[in-house]
């Protein structure tokens, strides 16, 4: 869900400013860092579990959300090559992404409650 959104919004974001940052940032590109910060989340939260330790959870969440919130310094300090066009709408095209990975996460992890037997 949160590479799909990712590269909706790479699509949408570029066609709307005629930029063109593929030589950069592209669809596999985009899929795996998705793919790797759920992952990531995903064995914190099975950690959570399996170490009955599912009170942390509000816990995980802010330190998952403030890693997300660190992760945008790459991208505004990164210096592009000099023969891309308008190289300050980068940013703009990459900070919001660094956020989908932990919305997409937090809004399907509560349909995979883990149920345990009475």
């Amino acid at each position: 869900m949160a590479a799909a959104a990712a590269i909706i919004y790479s699509n949408i974001y570029q066609n709307a400013l005629g930029t063109d940052f593929h030589k950069i940032i592209n669809i596999g590109s985009l899929t795996g860092a998705c793919l790797f910060g759920c992952m990531l989340m995903a064995i914190g939260y099975y950690l959570l579990e399996r170490f009955n330790k599912e009170n942390l959870k509000g816990v995980l969440n802010i330190v998952i959300a403030l890693l997300s919130f660190v992760s945008i310094i790459s991208p505004i300090s990164m210096s592009l090559p000099l023969d891309i066009t308008t190289p300050e709408l980068f940013p703009g095209l990459v900070v919001p992404m660094h956020f989908f990975p932990i919305v997409a996460f937090l809004c399907i992890a509560p349909f995979f409650k883990n149920k345990k037997a009475a």
